[in-house]
């Protein structure tokens, strides 16, 4: 049997999807199983994934309509037996883009808005769940092969190399931050759609590093993140101009995981680096609440310090649902809405983190 997982969305729903990729492999260990993504960091987290053949990768709204239309085709020639949407996809676009490849079964979820339509689309559907955790939305699709979903918890994952390893013990040592307490920050979050909205201001992040820095002289900073972060962090660290602050300038997700590893704590809304860090066990985690975030997103299997926001008060599935839709509310509303966290309340839970430390 051939299989096609299609994770398009974002870079973290491709980490989260590992956990599906194992359990498939485990019930069918010498049949093709490929993915298509659209970001080269979601790429980059499945190399070396023992559990894929091969990786296709293509960002459609950056190439022209042949380049697109040649891989589409190339993928239509693999006859795949099976293509499944991840959870979640909610955007027609990729239940169109399943249609295209035209796999005999083509698996997906069915989001708020299925309509007729998506029936032509894909042809093996399953209801989404809003109260499960989106690696338990994807082993929910096992159904719809006739398969049962393992009962036990299954983590997604990141396989590094050694060369992955060696870069972050050579930035350890570069450093000499042998015995200090790593404090990893990642301020981004996705740029598709409205989802850039939900990133906490950078004056605040400012804020809550300045108070780290003077309470506690063991932390030394690491700002991670690529090239959508860079303008941010440089405003941070110009604003500190403190030498207990590094950028950290990995050249893959997988360096900047393996270095993320080796951290005590890490902050950040709810993004790919979110889950990273829970991928690599960092012992204190701090999410600082955004409208996108619920249950099905939550660090996976790891304890984490929520830092609540004021204005959202617990009504997260009123701004964003997976329809495909932007966050609900005003730019201005939701601007406010990340805004009325502030650093005194997420230095609280950061202080509480570091004295267990």
């Amino acid at each position: 049997m051939k299989i096609l997982l299609i994770s398009l969305a974002g870079i973290g729903d491709t980490l989260l999807a590992t956990s599906l990729l194992r359990v498939l492999r485990e019930q069918f260990p010498s049949d093709t199983i490929d993915a298509f993504v659209r970001w080269p960091g979601a790429k980059d987290i499945l190399a070396g994934n023992p559990y894929v053949n091969t990786v296709y990768q293509q960002n459609f709204l950056k190439h022209g309509a042949p380049a697109n239309w040649k891989l589409l085709r190339q993928l239509r020639r693999q006859r795949y037996d099976v293509s499944i949407n991840t959870y979640p996809q909610g955007r027609i676009e990729y239940r169109i883009t399943a249609r295209l490849i035209n796999a005999a079964q083509r698996l997906s979820h069915r989001y708020e808005r299925h309509s007729w339509i998506d029936n032509r689309l894909v042809n093996r559907t399953i209801e989404q769940d809003y109260e499960i955790h989106c690696i338990e939305n994807n082993l929910n699709l096992l159904k719809l092969l006739g398969l049962t979903p393992p009962s036990r918890p299954v983590p997604n994952e990141v396989f590094l190399s050694a060369a992955d390893q060696q870069w972050a013990k050579d930035f350890l040592a570069q450093h000499q931050l042998a015995g200090k307490t790593l404090l990893a920050v990642h301020v981004g979050s996705g740029k598709t759609k409205n989802l850039i909205l939900k990133r906490w201001p950078v004056e605040h992040y400012v804020k809550l590093l300045d108070k780290v820095l003077q309470a506690h002289p063991q932390v030394m900073v690491l700002l991670f993140g690529g090239p959508e972060e860079r303008e941010d962090n440089e405003k941070i660290l110009a604003a500190l101009r403190n030498k207990r602050v590094l950028p950290v300038p990995s050249r893959t997700m997988k360096q900047a995981v393996a270095l993320l590893g080796r951290c005590q704590v890490f902050v950040s809304v709810d993004n790919v680096f979110m889950h990273l860090a829970a991928t690599v066990k960092v012992p204190e985690q701090i999410v600082i609440e955004s409208p996108t975030f619920n249950k099905t997103i939550h660090p996976y299997q790891r304890p984490f310090r929520l830092v609540p926001n004021p204005m959202v008060a617990g009504r997260n599935l009123e701004y964003y649902l997976y329809d495909g839709r932007d966050i609900q509310g005003t730019t201005e509303h939701l601007l406010a809405c990340m805004r009325s966290i502030s650093p005194e309340m997420v230095f609280a839970e950061l202080k509480n983190a570091l004295v267990i430390l």
